[in-house]
């Protein structure tokens, strides 16, 4: 507003007025107020202030006006900022991809200029390959995606290789070669220590032979693994179940010989008093079958030794197992039994104690001998085999094939086992139901080994191989289930042979 300021202010001198008008005259002295002003000056500064404040009117629109331009000047700058931003991204970004797929094309040439790995025990393994197609595979461990790092190929999948874990373990496979069972991976280490046969006698892994394969040997019975070498160091093998004996368990040794396990000893007759009551359970059987044996024939438990000199004093020419543990006397002899109970000693070792008994003959039968210290079913099976054998003599049975006779005994044998496993499933019902225990595994409820030691004694009668007493038993049983004890008892004492 400097021309309004300028009208206001004026010059600052004392000012002379020279005019041709009798109105012109000359002013010594400002004038003091507006109001003195003449209507003439009023006018002019009405229309001074008019013009001042239309000037400042223009001056404000122009400002807003301004101001408007900038800020869309401004936004239109940052939308084209923004454009070439995303231009060069996308410019990136291509030229990003067409690097990798550069890579990945490098990739896919090395790969397939590289030989295989060498693949064990059939299980292609793949340590640290680098797949162009790797983004795209899944890990079958953590079924996360596999990128550009190290995988492995095996087993029909990819993997992380801190996923392929051993199954007994839990930690990495990184050795090319490992095991598998079934779909699980293992160790080699992990897999023999959980897998690979141990021996049952020394507790170590079972060796390979030369061929690289486990070869073992097991009872056909109890199924008892052991190294084959085992059948040929010595190691002891029990007289009554034939286990060998583990490198950690003892066996008790007897006088003649022979050793034994603690679980057969646990049911073992040791003395000639002992096995009356059983001798007298076995004449009950027999009465039962309507097949009493009237005569007293002496029982006596004696010692491999004298087993053996009482067979050799024998002029009938019978047929025996290999092992003979039970014989049936006609001749007058003088053997030596255990009548009283050994003592163990220092050294798991047992003690005998043994008389002289003289045998008189008054029948046809002067004895029956039994081989001391073998459990208490084992022996009452041989018991009734050779009882047979007096009841065959006794009723004037003539002289009959081993086969025949020997089948006969041994079906007499079966027979009883099978009576007393029926028996001893009835025991156990009946003391389950009471309240006072057993005392003894010799009467009462019987042990679970016991059970099995029947089952056993009864396998090997069924599956024995030789002539005599293996296919003589299989005949005879065949004739008593078709027609029955007596009738196949007639048979043989009329034929001398088993009925058709």
């Amino acid at each position: 507003m400097e021309w309004l300021t300028h009208i206001f202010e004026g010059p600052s001198h004392t000012g002379q007025y020279h005019g041709y008008n009798e109105d012109d005259r000359y002013w010594n002295d400002q004038h003091a107020s507006v109001d003195e002003l003449t209507d003439h000056e009023r006018e002019e500064i009405d229309c001074a202030i008019a013009l001042s404040l239309s000037e400042e009117d223009w001056k404000g629109k122009n400002v807003i006006d301004h101001e408007k331009d900038r800020e869309q000047t401004s936004k239109a700058q940052l939308e084209e900022a923004e454009n070439c931003a995303k231009a060069q991204l996308e410019e990136d970004r291509k030229h990003a991809q067409l690097e990798q797929d550069e890579l990945l094309a490098k990739a896919l040439q090395e790969s397939l200029s590289v030989e295989s790995p060498t693949r064990h025990g059939g299980n292609p393994f793949l340590p640290y390959p680098i797949s162009p197609f790797s983004g795209l595979r899944i890990c079958a461990g953590c079924n996360g995606r596999i990128g550009l790092e190290r995988f492995l190929s095996c087993m029909g999948d990819v993997w992380h290789p801190e996923c392929f874990c051993c199954h007994a373990c839990g930690l990495p496979i990184t050795n090319p070669e490992f095991s598998l069972s079934g779909k699980r991976p293992y160790h080699k280490s992990c897999y023999k220590e959980h897998h690979h046969p141990r021996c049952d006698v020394c507790k170590n892994h079972i060796s390979r032979n030369r061929a690289g394969r486990i070869e073992y040997r097991a009872h056909p019975f109890w199924m008892q693994k052991y190294c084959p070498s085992h059948e040929r160091d010595g190691t002891p093998r029990c007289c009554s179940c034939e286990r060998l004996k583990p490198r950690d368990q003892e066996y008790l040794s007897l006088d003649d010989g022979r050793r034994l396990c603690l679980e057969c000893l646990d049911s073992a007759i040791m003395d000639t008093h002992e096995c009356q009551p059983l001798y007298l359970a076995i004449r009950e059987f027999y009465e039962g079958l309507n097949m009493k044996v009237d005569q007293q024939i002496p029982l006596l438990l004696v010692e491999r030794q004298a087993l053996n000199e009482a067979m050799e004093g024998e002029k009938n020419d019978h047929h025996h197992m290999p092992e003979t543990r039970g014989l049936c006397l006609s001749e007058e002899q003088c053997v030596t039994t255990v009548m009283r109970r050994p003592r163990i000693g220092a050294g798991f070792q047992l003690m005998m104690i043994t008389e002289p008994y003289k045998l008189v003959r008054s029948c046809e039968v002067t004895a029956i001998l039994i081989l001391f210290g073998l459990p208490r079913l084992l022996t009452g099976s041989i018991l009734a085999h050779e009882m047979m054998h007096a009841w065959l003599r006794l009723k004037g049975f003539p002289n009959l094939r081993p086969e025949v006779e020997e089948g006969i005994c041994q079906v007499l044998a079966h027979l009883w086992l099978d009576s007393e496993m029926y028996s001893s499933s009835a025991n156990d019902v009946a003391s389950s139901s009471s309240s006072s225990p057993s005392s003894s595994s010799k009467k009462g409820k019987r042990p679970d080994f016991e059970k099995q030691l029947g089952e056993f004694f009864k396998n090997q009668i069924e599956s024995d191989t030789s002539m005599a007493y293996g296919e003589g038993f299989r005949l005879a049983n065949k004739s008593v289930e078709k027609y029955g004890l007596k009738r196949t008892l007639d048979h043989i004492q009329m034929t001398g042979s088993f009925p058709l």
